[in-house]
């Protein structure tokens, strides 16, 4: 499989007298044999891509800390609000399927220098910004932005490394997203401080430099997907599943970014604090993610898919009953954590599924990408209506509800076949 475990794949070594797993550049406890080295051009291809998705993923996760201080500054209901926050997933909805297919036919080289550009673009349309419609407008280019690069950048590494050796890249890839959007609330902690617009000119700099960066780099050869593959793929019971649990954590997590920085900030928490927060959660996130993965090869990922519903169901449940309280915080950073342990066995799901129906890996990224997107797009407006009109816990619970009726689609019959083959 191209693609095994999204975020924790590994190659492995043996050293010093204990055994050892490496995760990219990481070693965490537990493996057994060492790895194959790859040649000089993958390696390049590598930190190319890792940098590119590292600098995307901040720039998801900015907006956090950010947020209170928009609805101060423009005097915002929480659904205007949440359709700021969600402007960046209505960018990627759009874009995921033109992107992934951008991927396929033109090569990922194209797409990946496409994202680039728009994403320089975007950086400082946001920084000039100086409205809410501008805000907006600008998130959801850089959403775009943020398809196209990820379609192109994943495909890249996917037809540059031995078939072997993808599960391991890509987890290495993955591995510096979750750094990313780990500092990426700190770094929109940073740019309140710093001054927006500088930074965010920072930032289009850093694009451009990456884009030239792209354009001088060996082209890769496009993909050559299968008569049919998209369509076998859509009709695959355990391929849907996968896309449903990249949208089901991403409405969690726009229910989060939207409503937790909030109430955080009632209680007297400041961007930094705020940030520090989603920081906590993201490392815990970052370090156990890899053990996700591990468990997903070995004990099965449909057992790991309810088990982190049923965690998730149990912290929407937590959330509702403590919103407002001092013991909120902790919550927050327990559901952060049972809502992204999902994406693992998820992206694996769908990846698994889409090799086996011969789809484009590039498309297969788009579509994953779009899955996620629509989550995105849902839930910080649908939870600041929500929230609005009858308070925060109604809007925990009905994350906890989907959950509830996920965990029962599993185990139907289709999906367990599907899955297990």
């Amino acid at each position: 499989m191209a693609f095994r475990s999204a975020v924790a794949s590994a190659a492995v070594s043996r050293g010093a007298g204990r055994r050892r797993i490496r995760f990219g550049a990481f070693f965490l406890p537990g493996s057994r044999t060492a790895p194959r080295v790859c040649s000089e051009s993958v390696r390049r291809v590598l930190v190319f891509v890792t940098v590119t998705i590292f600098v995307d993923a901040v720039l998801y996760g900015v907006i956090t800390p950010l947020v209170p201080g928009y609805v101060d500054d423009y005097h915002l209901s929480k659904f205007r609000a949440g359709l700021i926050v969600g402007a960046f997933g209505g960018g990627v909805l759009l874009g995921a399927i033109p992107s992934g297919i951008l991927a396929a036919r033109l090569g990922p080289k194209s797409a990946v220098v496409v994202g680039l550009l728009l994403l320089a673009g975007s950086s400082v349309a946001f920084g000039l910004a100086g409205s809410p419609v501008a805000l907006g407008l600008s998130r959801f280019t850089q959403g775009i932005s943020s398809t196209t690069t990820w379609a192109g950048a994943l495909a890249w590494v996917t037809v540059s490394a031995p078939r072997e050796r993808r599960g391991q890249l890509l987890g290495t890839v993955f591995g510096f997203a979750v750094l990313g959007a780990i500092l990426g609330p700190t770094f929109g902690a940073t740019a309140e401080l710093a001054g927006i617009r500088p930074t965010f000119f920072v930032v289009a700099v850093i694009a451009v430099a990456l884009t030239a960066a792209a354009v001088l780099s060996a082209t890769p050869a496009p993909e050559r997907p299968s008569t049919g593959a998209t369509r076998r793929a859509i009709r695959d019971p355990a391929f849907v599943l996968g896309l449903w649990l990249n949208t089901l954590p991403a409405t969690f997590f726009g229910v989060l970014a939207l409503l937790a920085p909030l109430a955080l900030s009632a209680r007297g928490y400041g961007a930094f604090a705020i940030g520090a927060v989603f920081l906590v959660a993201g490392v815990l996130e970052a370090v156990l993610n890899p053990y996700i993965g591990r468990l997903s090869d070995s004990r099965g990922t449909l057992l790991l898919i309810r088990v982190f519903l049923l965690a998730s169901l149990v912290s929407g449940i937590a959330l509702a009953v403590t919103a407002k309280t001092a013991i909120a915080v902790v919550f927050v950073v327990l559901a952060s954590i049972a809502y992204g342990a999902l994406f693992t066995p998820g992206m694996a799901l769908v990846s698994d599924r889409a090799d086996r129906s011969e789809m484009s890996q590039g498309l297969a990224f788009g579509v994953m990408n779009g899955a996620w997107a629509l989550g995105q797009v849902i839930g910080s407006p649908v939870a600041g209506a929500l929230a609005g009109a009858s308070g925060d816990a109604t809007s925990y619970l009905t994350c906890s509800l989907l959950c509830l009726v996920t965990l029962a689609l599993t185990g139907t019959r289709a999906v367990q076949r599907r899955a297990a083959a």
